[in-house]
C-alpha cells in the first residue's frame, strides 16, 4: 500500500469517526435560575450532553412565557412543574414529560412581614406571585385551598420570583411567593418578615422535563439521552461536589457554599426514584392538581393524564 492510499484511508477512517459528533441532535430547553434545574445547567457545562450526542442550548424563559416560545418552535423542550404541563396541553400547547427532575422541600414558599402569623392574616393583603399559570401562583392558591382561601381573598401583584423576593426585602408588599435561591434571602431578615408556609409544609411542587411530540418523534433517541445526560450530573455531584456546586452556583450568581444550601431544601430525583414517581405519585397529583386548576378556572378540561408523559427514558 503507498503512501497515497495509507492517506486516503486515514482520513476515510477519520470521517467516519467524527460523523457522530457532526449528527448531534440540537434542542434548545426552556429553564429559570430555580436550584431544581440547575443539574441541566452541569450538564452543559460538563460536557454531559455533548457526551450523549447532544447539542442542547439552555434558555432563561419566564415560566408564564415558556408556552409561547414552546409553540413557536424556539423552544423545543422545557423544564416546569407538573401542574403548568397540564395548564400548557389544556391550552393546546401539546408536550410530553420524559423525566422528573426535582420535588422540593422547602425550596419554595410564601414570606410574610412579621405581623403575619397565619394563613389567614393573608386575606386582604398584598403578595407578589408570578402570573397564573405558573408555579408560584399555583403554591400561593393551594396554599390558600387547603386554609377554605383562594386567590379572591388576597390582592396579586404579578413579580417573578427574584423580583418578588428583592422587592419584599426592600419593604413592598405584605407577602411574596418565591423559590431558592431567593427565599435564601430571606431566611436570616427577621427584621423584615419569616417564611410563613414551605414545601415541607404543603409539598406540591414537582419538577420535570418535557419535550413536544413532534421533536421525540423526530429525535426517538433523544429523551433517553437527556434523561442519561441528567443522571450523569447527578454521578458528578456525588463524586465532585465542590466542582459541581461551583459550576451551577455560577450560573444564579451564588457561591459553591452558597448554592449547597440552597440544594439542602430539596431533592433531585435519581433514576430509581424516577420509575417510581412515574408509577403512582405523577398520576395522582396530575389528577389533584387538575382539580384545582379547574376550580381556579385556570383549565376548562383537565387533559387525560394518560397523555401527559413518555416515560420511556427512565422505563429500563
Amino acid at each position: 500500500m503507498n503512501r497515497i492510499t495509507v492517506l486516503a484511508a486515514t482520513l476515510t477512517l477519520a470521517t467516519g469517526l467524527s460523523a457522530p459528533a457532526m449528527a448531534a441532535t440540537s434542542l434548545t430547553i426552556g429553564i429559570s435560575g430555580w436550584t431544581g434545574f440547575a443539574p441541566l445547567t452541569l450538564a452543559k457545562q460538563a460536557g454531559l450532553f455533548e457526551k450523549h450526542g447532544l447539542d442542547v442550548t439552555l434558555k432563561k424563559v419566564p415560566q408564564a412565557s415558556r408556552p409561547l416560545a414552546i409553540a413557536s418552535g424556539d423552544l423545543q423542550c422545557a423544564a416546569t412543574t407538573v401542574e403548568t404541563w397540564l395548564v400548557w396541553n389544556a391550552s393546546g400547547v401539546t408536550t410530553k414529560q420524559i423525566f422528573q427532575l426535582d420535588k422540593s422541600y422547602g425550596a419554595d414558599g410564601i414570606v410574610v412581614r412579621n405581623d403575619i402569623k397565619t394563613v389567614a392574616d393573608l386575606k386582604g393583603k398584598t403578595v407578589a406571585s408570578s402570573a397564573p399559570g405558573t408555579s408560584p401562583y399555583f403554591l400561593l392558591a393551594w396554599v390558600l385551598n387547603k386554609n377554605g382561601m383562594s386567590t379572591k381573598d388576597v390582592t396579586v401583584v404579578n413579580l417573578e420570583p427574584d423580583a418578588a423576593a428583592q422587592a419584599f426585602l426592600a419593604g413592598q408588599n405584605d407577602a411574596a411567593v418565591t423559590y431558592e435561591p431567593f427565599i435564601s434571602a430571606v431566611r436570616d431578615k427577621a427584621d423584615q418578615g419569616h417564611i410563613l408556609a414551605t414545601t415541607l409544609d404543603y409539598p406540591m411542587v414537582l419538577d420535570t422535563v418535557g419535550c413536544t411530540p413532534e421533536f421525540l418523534k423526530a429525535n426517538p433517541d433523544a429523551a433517553k439521552a437527556l434523561a442519561d445526560s441528567y443522571f450523569d450530573a447527578l454521578d458528578m455531584i456525588k463524586k465532585e461536589p465542590q466542582k459541581s456546586y461551583e459550576i451551577m452556583g455560577a450560573d444564579v450568581k451564588q457561591s459553591a457554599n452558597e448554592f449547597e444550601d440552597s440544594a439542602k431544601y430539596l431533592k433531585w430525583a435519581d433514576k430509581a426514584e424516577n420509575k417510581q414517581f412515574f408509577t403512582k405519585e405523577f398520576q395522582d397529583f396530575s389528577k389533584t392538581a387538575g382539580d384545582l386548576l379547574l376550580q381556579m378556572g385556570l383549565i376548562k378540561e383537565a387533559p387525560d393524564v394518560a397523555t401527559l408523559a413518555d416515560t420511556s427514558a427512565v422505563a429500563n
